[in-house]
């Protein structure tokens, strides 16, 4: 027993932890929305990992963000089995050569969100704003004009794609995990719809002005939300019994209930509702890697919607990962242990964007 935990100590000393953030937060001025609704100021919260090195020309050449999926924060890839994987000294994005952003997204964690005071009031934003409020922050706030790479996981991989049209001289690598580039239908439109409807059929909601949480909306949604993501190995795994599944099941639910606004979650969902990069994908002159898992109720591969548009991105790759014991399902896309051979691979041949 003692050589196995001395073992285990030597293996936990081996494996770096990540490095510690410096946090911040931009303030944007009257910020727009595409809806037309404005913000007196918007605030867009940020983690940052190691030191920007700028060329002689004073641009930044070794800056990396990370934006994370829907209900999420910047905050999350700072996990062991996310940053631990990562951002250690001799790791893929090593942040002693990296300069590395994490922000949180508009509606998400510090930043400004309904649920800090204007609820149901606060502007409908959509994923395009999400991403010009980044690249505000970006070159405002941190004055950085250029990224050598933007990867994202869920919504996070959604906004790679945008970032890749919208603003293509930025970016030398766009890496989305677990999405398509192309305009949410069919099952997926249709679960956000029923988390969407949840919410706002709650009488408890009362048009956003709630005093006490909308719970039975807010169980509906969570609901469907873990099915989305869910993974049946997994699953089983966590409930492998009838009464073992039961209690895992009610403890996630008073945990999510619990750490979840109706307001947030509802505008979460809502923003993707124009989503659709699909019309423009020859805009994208940045190199781009697509990671998908087989397992991924969200995006299933079955659909062929990948294998359909990646022709069309120039300079793209597609890997679909299958399924396996180490995969998650939709979650697969904070596993760099699974699908981090694909990344390095790419950050070896990663060169400037054509149009830079």
């Amino acid at each position: 027993m003692k050589v196995f935990f001395a073992a285990l100590a030597a293996l936990m000393l081996a494996s770096p932890a990540p490095a510690q953030p410096v946090e911040g937060d931009y303030v944007a001025r009257d910020f727009t929305f595409a809806s037309g609704e404005t913000l007196p100021a918007l605030t867009l919260h940020y983690r940052t990992l190691g030191t920007p090195r700028r060329d002689a020309s004073g641009v930044v050449r070794n800056a990396v963000m990370i934006l994370h999926g829907t209900g999420g924060t910047g905050a999350g890839f700072l996990s062991q089995t996310f940053g631990g994987e990562l951002f250690g000294a001799g790791q893929l994005l090593d942040a002693t050569q990296y300069f590395i952003i994490l922000p949180d997204g508009i509606g998400h964690g510090k930043s400004s969100k309904p649920s800090d005071g204007l609820h149901a009031r606060f502007p409908k934003y959509t994923y395009d704003d999400m991403v010009r409020a980044q690249h505000a922050m970006l070159v405002a706030g941190l004055k950085v004009t250029h990224l050598r790479l933007v990867m994202g996981t869920s919504m996070g991989a959604m906004h790679c794609w945008v970032w890749g049209e919208m603003y293509p001289d930025f970016v030398d690598g766009l890496v989305p995990l677990a999405s398509a580039p192309t305009q949410i239908a069919g099952r997926n439109r249709v679960m956000r719809k029923m988390i969407v409807d949840s919410i706002t059929r709650d009488p408890g909601w009362k048009n956003g002005d709630y005093t006490e949480p909308p719970r039975a909306g807010l169980v509906g949604a969570i609901n469907l939300l873990m099915m989305m993501t869910s993974s049946p190995l997994q699953w089983h795994k966590s409930g492998p019994t009838r009464e073992a599944a039961d209690k895992w099941y009610e403890d996630q639910i008073r945990s999510r209930v619990a750490a979840t606004d109706a307001n947030d979650m509802l505008y979460q969902f809502n923003a993707s509702r124009d989503y659709d990069p699909s019309p423009n994908l020859e805009k994208i002159t940045a190199s781009l890697l697509a990671i998908n898992s087989a397992d991924d109720v969200v995006n299933p591969p079955e659909l062929g919607l990948m294998e359909q548009l990646m022709p069309r991105v120039k300079r793209g790759r597609y890997v679909l990962i299958p399924t396996s014991d180490r995969t998650r399902g939709h979650g697969t896309h904070s596993l760099p242990a699974v699908w981090g051979p694909y990344l390095a691979d790419f950050l070896k041949g990663l060169t400037p964007s054509p149009s830079q």
